[in-house]
């Protein structure tokens, strides 16, 4: 067939289909399906939370800076845990606010990647903390008197950089994984930002090694974590069943609260959004989007109030921030 005989059509469509496999994809992001008429109040509900977050652990970051008496291992992790629930703030929302206030749902692919990169960075470092604080606690629980020999101030800096290179290092090959995949199917995400899982299933290609490497990732990550958090705290509850004063034995206990709270705001969202993800596919669009909304919203919002709550210190702490008139106008 001479080339004048072919379909001007079947040309373009041909050029095309060339062209896509060529240049990197754009893909879509997907809001709360059924309640697109309401999106302007998503988008001012997600910005005040967004000013929520930013104001809770900025603030909670300034009272443990300027409070020498502060400056103690439990609340220099915390400090930790804020800039980390600050940064996965700050990869999330900018995603989420502009698919609900501006309806700009496109998302080029390295955009999509390097946020992919950030929110599991930040996930794994959070994680490593949350580590690092049973620690602490055990520490102190067990072995009270030596806590300040054990738990320096060096090995915790040391502990914080563990952790970062951590993060860093397993979630690096991320990225390159999905980069050698070929996308030719439809573009539309799950979710308001990018997830590794949900990236790779809209791949024409063979997914196994990325599907082998988050098996492994979740194990020698969040699997290990959450194990050696649970030894901690059977020998936290042995250590403190062992205590004669029932006094002692709450005052203990209230000790850990803050953390056991902070543990779950964490890991409930995430292992509920991977059960999701592996064995959810049947359930409504609608259960996925809020999962996936609660798993990136909540624990930044609420860490600082929990915490600001249940932690005197941090709570006489954030009272004193304030000029005393305006207690008296609060009260």
């Amino acid at each position: 067939m001479a080339a004048s005989d072919v379909p001007a059509g079947g040309m373009s469509d041909a050029m095309m289909s060339n062209n896509s496999s060529l240049n990197l994809p754009t893909f879509v992001l997907t809001g709360i399906p059924g309640v697109e008429e309401k999106n302007a109040w998503m988008a001012f509900l997600l910005f005040l939370l967004c000013v929520s977050v930013l104001l809770g652990n900025s603030l909670l970051l300034f009272v443990i800076k300027t409070d020498r008496s502060l400056h103690e291992p439990m609340y220099i992790f915390l400090s930790i845990l804020a800039c980390s629930d600050l940064g996965l703030s700050m990869s999330t929302f900018p995603t989420m606010l502009s698919v609900y206030w501006f309806d700009s749902k496109d998302i080029r692919f390295n955009a999509c990647i390097t946020q992919m990169f950030f929110i599991h960075a930040f996930q794994v470092l959070e994680s490593g903390i949350l580590v690092a604080m049973a620690l602490d606690r055990l520490v102190a629980i067990r072995e009270p008197l030596r806590y300040r020999t054990l738990f320096p101030n060096t090995v915790v800096a040391k502990i914080g950089v563990a952790a970062a290179v951590r993060c860093i290092s397993v979630c690096f090959p991320v990225p390159f994984l999905i980069k050698r995949l070929r996308f030719c199917r439809s573009r539309r995400l799950s979710h308001t930002y990018c997830l590794h899982p949900d990236v790779m299933k809209l791949a024409c290609a063979d997914i196994e090694v990325n599907v082998l490497y988050g098996l492994i990732l979740l194990i020698l990550t969040l699997g290990f974590d959450v194990a050696i958090i649970l030894a901690s705290y059977v020998v936290i509850l042995k250590t403190v069943l062992a205590i004669a004063s029932r006094q002692g034995r709450f005052k203990a206990l209230n000790t850990c609260v803050s953390h056991v709270c902070a543990i779950l705001i964490f890991y409930v969202p995430m292992i509920g959004v991977s059960l999701l993800h592996r064995y959810g596919k049947h359930l409504s669009p609608l259960v996925h989007r809020l999962m996936a909304n609660i798993y990136t919203v909540v624990p930044p919002l609420l860490n600082p109030i929990v915490y600001s709550m249940k932690t005197q210190q941090i709570r006489q702490r954030m009272y004193n921030v304030f000029p005393k008139k305006q207690h008296r106008i609060l009260w």
